[in-house]
This record gives C-alpha cells, structure tokens and sequence, in this order.
C-alpha cells in the first residue's frame, strides 16, 4: 500500500465517537478516531514496510503513528530515530504503548529506557519506565541487569509519591509490576515494593480508567502460575 491509499482508509475506518473516546483519554489532533482492532487489521496490509511506516510515524496523525508502530521493525531502528520520534508521541498511547514497544525490541531498549526515565518531559519519562518494563517483559532473566532493577525498584518505592507527573507515577507503577510479573528472581522484592507503595493516585480524566494496585496484581499473577512467564513480543 501507499501512504496516500493508508491515509484514504482511515478516513472510511475513523468515527467521531471513536475520536472522541481518544481525545477523552488525551489524544491529540490530528485524528481521525480508527479503532484499535481496525489498525491491527490494516497492519496485515501495510505489512513490514519500513519506509512507509516511517512516513506514517512521522505523519503526526495519531492513528497513522499507532498504525507505524505495528508495522516498522524494531531491529533496524537507529538511536538518532528513537530520540526524535519519542519527542513526537504526544500522548500517553504513543509513549507508553508504541514508542516503549519499539524502543524495547531495538538494540538501544536499556539505553534508552535509562535516558528517558531522566527527562524533565512528562510523557518521555513515562516512555522510559514503560521501555524497562516492556523489556523485563521479553528478554531471558539471565539478559537482565538484576542489580540495577533491584536499584529502581527501591527508586520507584521512595519517589513515587513524590513524583508530580501523573504518567510517570503511572508508568513507575506498571514497572513494578512488571518486575514481579516477568522476573523470577526478584518476585518478591517487587512484591514487597509494590507492598510499601500502596494505591497510586493518578489523574485520569474523563475516563473510566483505574491504576492497578502492585501488590493486588502480582499476587493474582502469582495465583494463577503464570510468575516469570516472558512474552514473545511488547508490540501490540
């Protein structure tokens, strides 16, 4: 497909309704209000054109750059393209969801998460704690750096309270989450975080959505056996 016959399908794909949904979540325009479902259909015919993907990211239209996400292949990713277009996610789907996809499955995941985490940037910090956490998700426990999760699970227990960002509060709880949830070895030190963290207050809007409570989450996880069990893949 071309960029201009990806661009006519979300014209016919798009609802106000949808679009508004978005926007009540914090979506940005331009949009045009494609369901999820209907972007993950398009993705089997945009395929893996890395080209046209980037056009699409770069589009700044929301639906285009989830669309981009789904298809671009991670691995052939540079740095210098990650750092730009995190900057461009301007809203928590793109930063949370399809930049921290991307930037996990590169080879600069871990750099990157790192450098991000830092930024004085709200949604770019909450792309790094959702890069980490992406990561610990895919990668074999003996690819990890145990000490440094060991030093921002402490991280996250002394400043999430303190921290103003609403999304980065967000993210710093999925982290831990994520922590106890793929990573064997450190179960139940995530679990005694997450313990000491308590509920997380975050603003959500107009919208129905609650933050997870860590210590809840990681105990159903644990009841259920599925601890430690990796995905094959953070894209989605």
């Amino acid at each position: 497909m071309t960029y201009e016959e990806v661009m006519g399908q979300f014209e016919g794909l798009g609802s106000e309704q949808t679009k508004k949904t978005f926007l009540n979540h914090g979506a940005q325009e331009p949009l045009f209000g494609v369901k999820i479902g209907d972007l993950k259909k398009l993705a089997k015919s945009v395929k893996k054109d890395q080209a046209l993907a980037a056009a699409l990211y770069e589009s700044g239209v929301s639906d285009a750059m989830y669309l981009a996400g789904l298809t671009l292949d991670p691995e052939l990713l540079t740095k210098v393209q990650l750092r730009q277009w995190v900057l461009r996610a301007n809203w928590y789907l793109l930063a949370e969801t399809t930049m921290a996809g991307l930037a996990a499955e590169s080879r600069h995941g871990r750099e990157l998460a790192l450098e991000w985490m830092a930024s004085p940037h709200e949604l770019v910090a909450a792309c790094g704690w959702s890069t980490y956490a992406n990561l610990v998700s895919i990668l074999p426990d003996d690819r990890l750096q145990v000490g440094e999760l060991q030093d921002l699970l402490r991280a996250v227990e002394e400043q999430i309270h303190r921290e103003a960002r609403d999304r980065v509060r967000y993210t710093m709880n999925g982290f831990v989450i994520s922590v106890g949830a793929y990573v064997e070895a450190l179960y139940e030190e995530a679990s005694a975080a997450a313990a000491a963290i308590g509920k997380v207050r975050v603003q959500v809007g107009n919208t129905a959505c609650k933050v997870p409570v860590a210590k809840d989450y990681l105990a159903k996880m644990d009841a259920m056996g599925k601890r430690g069990q990796k995905r094959k893949t953070c894209i989605c």
